[in-house]
């Protein structure tokens, strides 16, 4: 810009003249640099304009994808390398395909490879499949399968990758229970060199049904488990139970923290209390979960509505939703890899739908991605908090839809920014992304790396 001339910019004051002393001949100039330091100090502020902060989030620029029309429901993975989208396309007739891109430097993404179809397929808004990459060990990816007889009656199908998703082992499922029950909400982590999933396990629940929400059908007597296990081409190993009752249709997440593996997802207690627990993986076994607050929120049909975790080392970030009085989205903070967490933070409330989705920076910032109603419709939102609150204002990246077919958003950090995905359920769905910048703080804060 062009700066306009002090004297145009500051009108110059006058300045009273200063006595003489005899007794001190050098003073009156000493005082007369002093009023001359003031002057400038004085004519410098006053014609400089003030410098606008800088959003702390760029404007987010929509990325092509290579997802086919009618594509739907995507993922984001990533091992803090490799960035992966995976989604549903549809193909002939009723046939449906697991593909993914990879996540190019150039900021854009790479050709499409598909990783598995069928006609059989369970397709659904919210539990969908995904393919995570590994940079110490298989890839993985997943499926689900439907069962003859009831609509929820589904297994979860594997396939792994050992040359970075070119070419993959024979389909899989990691439960062996052969029930016609709902098998789902799957997340997938790398940790020490093999792949280990999780995933909400109907076995118990065999010819009941379950509460996946109030409205679909009856309320499940035997109740959901969380279970987990070693994924391999050959199929499951070392398999076991984590929570013996759950929400029957609440996403899982994992995370790894340090050598162990973290768990979040939605507890169910006998009187319907249902809110967000963390266990840990430790040397192979899992420790009893951890309530990461009780917001203790009872209600009788499952909100479709889980959380979501992102760690680093032993510093863990759990954002959620609830709505104990009121719709609410909440952000806790761990120090000890999630064996404990502090108390949660308000990330908004009202008209908030959830769907959320976390990222930690390095700095110690936890990013906080949720959907939000506003008077003209749905927004997908973003802002980023530490441990004492808010750190920065909330930031618009998209417009969205409430409605189920628009699945759920993702986020993931990518070198500039944060990378969004989610599925616009016009007429005919579609995969969205978009790039929004990320700044970093103007001031130095805490951090043991990169700020950003």
């Amino acid at each position: 810009m062009t700066r306009a001339p002090l004297a145009a910019a500051c009108a110059f004051p006058s300045f009273p003249s200063f006595p003489s002393f005899p007794s001190f001949p050098s003073f009156p100039s000493f005082l007369s640099f002093l009023s001359f330091l003031s002057f400038l100090t004085f004519t410098t502020g006053c014609s400089r304009e003030p410098v606008p902060a800088r959003p702390w989030l760029g404007a987010a620029t929509l990325v092509a994808t290579p997802a086919a029309t009618g594509a739907r429901f995507p993922n984001l993975a990533t091992d803090g390398q490799s960035v992966v989208m995976s989604w549903l396309e549809p193909g002939a007739g009723d046939d449906f395909r697991l593909r993914y891109a990879e996540w190019q430097p150039t900021q854009g993404w790479g050709r499409p490879v598909e990783v598995a179809s069928g006609k059989d397929w369970f397709i659904n808004w919210a539990d969908f499949p995904s393919v995570v990459p590994a940079n110490d060990g298989p890839w993985t990816a997943h499926w689900l399968q439907q069962k003859p007889g009831e609509v929820y009656a589904y297994d979860v199908m594997t396939r792994l990758s050992t040359d970075g998703g070119r070419t993959w082992s024979e389909p899989r499922s990691p439960h062996d229970d052969g029930t016609a029950t709902e098998h789902g909400f799957v997340s997938i982590a790398s940790i020490g060199g093999r792949s280990y999933g999780v995933w909400l396990d109907g076995r118990n629940t065999a010819g009941e049904g379950h509460d996946h929400a109030a409205d679909d059908h009856a309320a499940a007597q035997g109740a959901m488990t969380l279970r987990g296990a070693v994924l391999t081409p050959a199929g499951a190993i070392d398999g076991s139970e984590i929570d013996a009752r759950v929400c029957d249709c609440c996403q899982t997440d994992v995370a790894v923290s340090g050598a162990a593996l973290l768990v979040v997802y939605r507890n169910r207690s006998e009187d319907d209390t249902r809110d967000i627990q963390a266990a840990r993986l430790e040397n192979g076994a899992w420790t009893v979960p951890v309530t990461v607050h009780a917001d203790e929120w009872r209600i009788d049909a499952c909100p479709v509505n889980g959380p979501a975790v992102a760690a680093r080392d032993d510093d863990v970030a759990v954002a959620w939703f609830t709505a104990p009085d009121q719709p609410r989205v909440r952000l806790a903070f761990s120090a000890d890899g999630g064996r404990t967490f502090g108390p949660p933070l308000e990330v908004a409330s009202g008209r908030v739908v959830g769907r959320v989705d976390v990222v930690l920076l390095q700095d110690g910032r936890a990013v906080v991605s949720w959907l939000a109603e506003t008077a003209n419709g749905a927004v997908i939102r973003a802002q980023p908090f530490n441990r004492a609150g808010a750190a920065d204002v909330a930031r618009d990246v998209a417009t969205a839809n409430v409605a189920r077919s628009s699945g759920f958003p993702q986020m993931v950090q990518v070198a500039g920014g944060l990378l969004f995905a989610w599925t616009e359920n016009g007429s005919t769905p579609a995969v969205r992304t978009a790039l929004a910048p990320l700044r970093c703080p103007a001031r130095p804060v805490p951090a043991r790396g990169p700020l950003c």
